[in-house]
Protein backbone atom coordinates (compact mmCIF):
# COMPACT_ATOMS: atom_id res chain seq x y z
CA UNK A 1 0.00 0.00 0.00
CA UNK A 2 1.15 3.34 -1.02
CA UNK A 3 2.29 5.57 2.10
CA UNK A 4 0.48 9.10 2.49
CA UNK A 5 3.73 10.75 2.36
CA UNK A 6 4.76 9.18 -0.52
CA UNK A 7 1.16 9.64 -2.28
CA UNK A 8 1.28 13.82 -1.35
CA UNK A 9 4.51 13.81 -2.89
CA UNK A 10 3.38 12.75 -6.53
CA UNK A 11 -0.49 13.90 -6.17
CA UNK A 12 -1.88 18.03 -5.72
CA UNK A 13 -5.40 18.53 -5.27
CA UNK A 14 -5.57 22.00 -5.94
CA UNK A 15 -9.55 22.16 -5.63
CA UNK A 16 -11.02 18.89 -3.74
CA UNK A 17 -13.70 17.64 -5.01
CA UNK A 18 -14.77 14.90 -2.21
CA UNK A 19 -18.17 14.57 -4.39
CA UNK A 20 -16.70 14.61 -7.62
CA UNK A 21 -18.12 11.03 -9.60
CA UNK A 22 -14.53 10.47 -11.28
CA UNK A 23 -10.90 12.17 -10.78
CA UNK A 24 -8.76 13.40 -13.68
CA UNK A 25 -4.82 12.95 -13.40
CA UNK A 26 -2.56 15.14 -15.59
CA UNK A 27 0.54 14.97 -16.35
CA UNK A 28 2.93 17.52 -17.27
CA UNK A 29 5.24 17.66 -20.21
CA UNK A 30 8.95 18.11 -20.06
CA UNK A 31 10.38 20.86 -17.62
CA UNK A 32 6.49 21.11 -16.52
CA UNK A 33 5.12 21.23 -12.81
CA UNK A 34 1.66 20.22 -11.51
CA UNK A 35 0.72 24.07 -11.34
CA UNK A 36 0.24 23.97 -15.03
CA UNK A 37 -2.68 22.19 -14.85
CA UNK A 38 -4.09 24.21 -11.87
CA UNK A 39 -6.59 26.55 -14.61
CA UNK A 40 -7.94 22.79 -15.77
CA UNK A 41 -8.79 21.79 -12.02
CA UNK A 42 -10.93 25.29 -11.48
CA UNK A 43 -12.66 24.70 -14.57
CA UNK A 44 -13.67 21.02 -14.33
CA UNK A 45 -14.19 21.37 -10.35
CA UNK A 46 -16.55 20.24 -8.65
CA UNK A 47 -17.87 17.47 -11.47
CA UNK A 48 -14.66 16.72 -11.96
CA UNK A 49 -11.68 16.08 -9.53
CA UNK A 50 -8.46 16.77 -10.62
CA UNK A 51 -5.19 14.82 -9.28
CA UNK A 52 -2.35 16.78 -10.93
CA UNK A 53 0.89 14.81 -10.72
CA UNK A 54 4.01 16.40 -9.56
CA UNK A 55 7.88 14.96 -10.74
CA UNK A 56 10.52 15.23 -8.53
CA UNK A 57 13.26 17.70 -9.26
CA UNK A 58 10.75 20.91 -9.44
CA UNK A 59 9.36 23.28 -7.15
CA UNK A 60 8.94 22.04 -3.67
CA UNK A 61 10.80 18.28 -4.97
CA UNK A 62 13.82 20.66 -6.78
CA UNK A 63 15.76 18.68 -3.68
CA UNK A 64 14.82 15.46 -5.05
CA UNK A 65 17.06 14.18 -8.70
CA UNK A 66 14.84 14.13 -11.73
CA UNK A 67 13.34 10.34 -13.10
CA UNK A 68 15.28 10.36 -16.10
CA UNK A 69 13.18 6.75 -17.00
CA UNK A 70 9.92 6.81 -18.23
CA UNK A 71 8.57 3.06 -16.88
CA UNK A 72 10.04 4.38 -13.21
CA UNK A 73 8.41 7.41 -13.27
CA UNK A 74 5.37 5.24 -14.69
CA UNK A 75 5.72 2.72 -11.63
CA UNK A 76 5.82 5.69 -9.01
CA UNK A 77 3.17 7.61 -10.07
CA UNK A 78 0.92 4.04 -10.19
CA UNK A 79 1.51 4.01 -6.85
CA UNK A 80 1.02 6.88 -5.81
CA UNK A 81 -2.24 6.78 -7.25
CA UNK A 82 -3.19 3.40 -5.10
CA UNK A 83 -5.38 5.38 -2.88
CA UNK A 84 -7.42 7.25 -5.53
CA UNK A 85 -8.48 3.92 -7.21
CA UNK A 86 -11.63 3.43 -5.41
CA UNK A 87 -13.61 5.29 -8.02
CA UNK A 88 -13.45 6.07 -12.04
CA UNK A 89 -9.93 7.15 -12.75
CA UNK A 90 -8.81 8.92 -16.40
CA UNK A 91 -5.66 10.47 -17.08
CA UNK A 92 -4.73 13.02 -19.40
CA UNK A 93 -0.80 13.52 -20.41
CA UNK A 94 0.63 16.84 -22.32
CA UNK A 95 3.71 16.57 -24.25
CA UNK A 96 6.08 13.80 -21.84
CA UNK A 97 3.11 13.30 -20.00
CA UNK A 98 1.13 11.62 -22.76
CA UNK A 99 4.08 9.27 -23.55
CA UNK A 100 3.68 8.22 -19.37
CA UNK A 101 0.08 8.50 -18.92
CA UNK A 102 0.25 5.60 -21.73
CA UNK A 103 2.95 3.86 -19.57
CA UNK A 104 0.49 4.88 -16.15
CA UNK A 105 -2.79 3.33 -18.30
CA UNK A 106 -1.06 -0.10 -19.06
CA UNK A 107 -0.21 -0.32 -15.36
CA UNK A 108 -3.43 0.15 -13.72
CA UNK A 109 -4.98 -2.30 -16.34
CA UNK A 110 -2.91 -5.25 -15.01
CA UNK A 111 -3.76 -4.30 -11.58
CA UNK A 112 -7.48 -4.44 -12.37
CA UNK A 113 -8.45 -0.68 -11.82
CA UNK A 114 -8.10 0.56 -15.52
CA UNK A 115 -8.69 3.91 -16.59
CA UNK A 116 -12.02 4.54 -18.03
CA UNK A 117 -10.52 7.08 -20.28
CA UNK A 118 -7.07 8.56 -21.88
CA UNK A 119 -6.57 11.76 -23.20
CA UNK A 120 -3.16 11.86 -25.29
CA UNK A 121 -1.91 15.56 -25.89
CA UNK A 122 0.90 17.07 -27.99
CA UNK A 123 2.72 13.33 -28.49
CA UNK A 124 3.75 11.71 -31.21
CA UNK A 125 2.18 8.02 -30.69
CA UNK A 126 4.62 5.53 -28.87
CA UNK A 127 5.37 3.42 -31.31
CA UNK A 128 6.91 6.03 -33.84
CA UNK A 129 10.80 6.36 -33.93
CA UNK A 130 12.36 9.22 -33.07
CA UNK A 131 15.65 10.73 -33.69
CA UNK A 132 16.02 13.80 -31.70
CA UNK A 133 18.45 13.68 -28.81
CA UNK A 134 17.46 17.31 -26.81
CA UNK A 135 19.00 15.78 -23.96
CA UNK A 136 22.56 15.87 -25.39
CA UNK A 137 22.80 19.48 -26.29
CA UNK A 138 24.61 22.04 -24.43
CA UNK A 139 22.81 24.15 -22.32
CA UNK A 140 22.44 26.89 -25.36
CA UNK A 141 21.34 24.63 -27.71
CA UNK A 142 18.82 22.91 -24.78
CA UNK A 143 17.52 26.56 -24.10
CA UNK A 144 16.91 27.17 -28.04
CA UNK A 145 14.83 24.47 -28.15
CA UNK A 146 12.40 25.46 -25.01
CA UNK A 147 12.38 28.52 -27.25
CA UNK A 148 11.26 26.95 -30.27
CA UNK A 149 8.02 25.17 -28.70
CA UNK A 150 7.15 28.79 -26.72
CA UNK A 151 6.12 26.89 -23.83
CA UNK A 152 8.06 28.64 -21.11
CA UNK A 153 7.58 32.00 -19.79
CA UNK A 154 10.21 34.80 -21.26
CA UNK A 155 11.39 35.93 -18.57
CA UNK A 156 12.91 32.76 -17.18
CA UNK A 157 15.70 32.99 -19.54
CA UNK A 158 16.73 36.47 -17.75
CA UNK A 159 16.77 34.59 -14.73
CA UNK A 160 20.11 32.82 -14.64
CA UNK A 161 19.61 31.47 -11.25
CA UNK A 162 16.65 30.06 -12.00
CA UNK A 163 17.67 28.62 -15.34
CA UNK A 164 20.35 26.67 -13.32
CA UNK A 165 17.86 24.80 -11.45
CA UNK A 166 15.95 24.11 -14.48
CA UNK A 167 18.72 22.90 -16.84
CA UNK A 168 18.94 19.41 -14.91
CA UNK A 169 15.46 19.00 -14.95
CA UNK A 170 14.35 19.36 -18.73
CA UNK A 171 17.57 17.61 -19.59
CA UNK A 172 16.68 14.77 -17.23
CA UNK A 173 13.10 15.11 -18.68
CA UNK A 174 14.12 14.92 -22.14
CA UNK A 175 16.45 11.95 -21.88
CA UNK A 176 13.22 10.10 -20.16
CA UNK A 177 11.20 10.55 -23.61
CA UNK A 178 14.31 10.16 -26.38
CA UNK A 179 15.54 7.21 -24.73
CA UNK A 180 11.90 5.35 -24.28
CA UNK A 181 10.88 2.66 -26.24
CA UNK A 182 7.47 1.17 -26.48
CA UNK A 183 7.28 -2.24 -25.98
CA UNK A 184 5.56 -3.99 -29.19
CA UNK A 185 2.28 -4.41 -29.38
CA UNK A 186 1.39 -2.15 -26.53
CA UNK A 187 -2.17 -1.01 -26.29
CA UNK A 188 -4.43 -0.01 -23.98
CA UNK A 189 -8.08 -0.92 -23.42
CA UNK A 190 -9.78 2.18 -22.57
CA UNK A 191 -11.63 4.82 -24.58
CA UNK A 192 -8.05 7.16 -26.23
CA UNK A 193 -8.54 11.27 -27.25
CA UNK A 194 -6.06 12.72 -28.95
CA UNK A 195 -5.32 16.12 -29.45
CA UNK A 196 -2.37 18.06 -31.13
CA UNK A 197 -1.61 21.78 -32.35
CA UNK A 198 -1.69 22.02 -36.32
CA UNK A 199 1.80 24.02 -36.18
CA UNK A 200 3.41 22.40 -33.68
CA UNK A 201 6.88 22.40 -34.51
CA UNK A 202 7.75 18.65 -33.16
CA UNK A 203 4.50 16.39 -33.78
CA UNK A 204 2.24 16.74 -36.99
CA UNK A 205 -1.31 15.60 -36.72
CA UNK A 206 0.00 12.33 -38.77
CA UNK A 207 2.05 11.59 -36.34
CA UNK A 208 -0.95 12.33 -33.60
CA UNK A 209 -3.01 10.37 -35.17
CA UNK A 210 -1.33 7.16 -34.98
CA UNK A 211 -2.02 6.44 -31.45
CA UNK A 212 -4.54 4.55 -33.22
CA UNK A 213 -2.34 1.51 -32.99
CA UNK A 214 -2.10 1.58 -29.24
CA UNK A 215 -5.70 1.21 -28.25
CA UNK A 216 -8.03 -1.25 -28.65
CA UNK A 217 -10.70 1.12 -30.01
CA UNK A 218 -10.94 3.99 -32.56
CA UNK A 219 -9.29 7.74 -31.32
CA UNK A 220 -11.25 10.33 -31.09
CA UNK A 221 -9.02 12.62 -32.74
CA UNK A 222 -8.99 16.43 -32.27
CA UNK A 223 -6.91 18.87 -34.28
CA UNK A 224 -7.02 22.59 -32.98
CA UNK A 225 -5.13 25.70 -34.15
CA UNK A 226 -1.33 26.54 -32.54
CA UNK A 227 1.49 25.38 -31.90
CA UNK A 228 3.34 22.66 -29.07
CA UNK A 229 1.32 24.76 -26.03
CA UNK A 230 -2.15 25.28 -27.93
CA UNK A 231 -4.00 24.36 -24.82
CA UNK A 232 -2.77 27.51 -23.75
CA UNK A 233 -4.80 29.57 -26.04
CA UNK A 234 -7.67 26.84 -26.09
CA UNK A 235 -8.68 26.07 -22.27
CA UNK A 236 -12.51 26.43 -22.49
CA UNK A 237 -12.89 24.26 -25.66
CA UNK A 238 -10.58 21.46 -24.09
CA UNK A 239 -12.00 21.15 -20.76
CA UNK A 240 -15.78 21.35 -22.92
CA UNK A 241 -14.15 18.46 -24.54
CA UNK A 242 -13.09 16.87 -21.23
CA UNK A 243 -16.22 17.30 -19.70
CA UNK A 244 -18.45 15.98 -22.65
CA UNK A 245 -15.93 12.46 -22.83
CA UNK A 246 -16.40 11.57 -19.09
CA UNK A 247 -20.35 12.85 -18.72
CA UNK A 248 -21.02 9.23 -18.09
CA UNK A 249 -19.52 9.43 -14.64
CA UNK A 250 -20.23 12.94 -13.48
CA UNK A 251 -22.84 13.49 -10.91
Amino acid sequence: MTSTASTDAWIRRYHPAPDAGIRLVTLPHAGGSAPWFRPFSAALSPQIEVLSVQYPGRQDRFREEPVTDIATLADHITEALAPWTDGPLALFGHSMGATVGFEVAQRLERLGTPPVAFFASGRPAPGLDRKHLIHRLDDAGLLAELRTLSGTDPRVFEDEELLQLMIPVVRGDYRAVETYRCAPGARVDCPVTVLVGDSDPRVSPDDAAAWDQHTSRPIDFHVFPGGHFYLADHQEAITALVRDALAPYTR
